[in-house]
């Protein structure tokens, strides 16, 4: 019979050391740090920032856009002509434009929430109102009557950009184009 050998302890305790730091260095490699994580969503909020501040507006969306809101008011203020039984004017001002409503003292501004005074938006620097087919070649104010037919009318918002016009069809109704 041969002699067991015996191992002492140290080197067990060696083995098994040597075996935790093998783990322990695999699961180290496994995952990302705290400090690691921070620096990558530092980096990713600084990158979509900048793309965020380098993305600018088109001007012409905004004339356009600013342009489909007044056809819009537009309707609304027939609309409100008709209910009330009484004139509406829009009138452009310098940085921006009211409605107005004849009363038995002559024109009032409106002051409601739909209708009330608003300035320009979408870099609108100037407006011409025409008539088509009428003698007089610019307006100052443009009338919605108490009836439901009305006179065809031009709008015509200008800007740097460009310009739109809104066409009123005399039903009620304004496109732009």
């Amino acid at each position: 019979m041969q002699p067991s050998r015996l191992v002492p302890c140290r080197d067990r305790r060696s083995t098994r050391t040597a075996r935790n730091s093998r783990a322990g260095m695999r699961s180290r490699a496994a995952g990302f740090t705290l400090l690691e994580m921070l620096v990558v969503l530092l980096i990713a909020g600084i990158l979509i920032s900048l793309a965020s501040l380098t993305l600018t507006r088109n001007p012409r969306t905004d004339l356009n856009e600013e342009a489909q809101r007044l056809a819009l008011l537009f309707e609304s203020a027939g609309d409100e002509a008709q209910v009330r039984a009484r004139p509406i004017a829009w009138q452009p001002l310098a940085g921006g434009f009211r409605f107005d409503v004849h009363t038995e003292d002559g024109w009032r501004p409106l002051r409601d929430d739909l209708l009330g005074p608003r300035n320009w938006e979408g870099g609108v620097t100037g407006v011409a109102i025409t008539y088509p087919g009428s003698d007089d070649t610019q307006a100052n104010r443009l009338i919605f009557g108490t009836e439901a037919v009305d006179v065809p009318v031009q709008v015509t918002l200008f800007s740097a950009a460009g310009q739109a016009t809104i066409v009123g069809t005399g039903t009620g109704r304004f496109e732009v184009r």
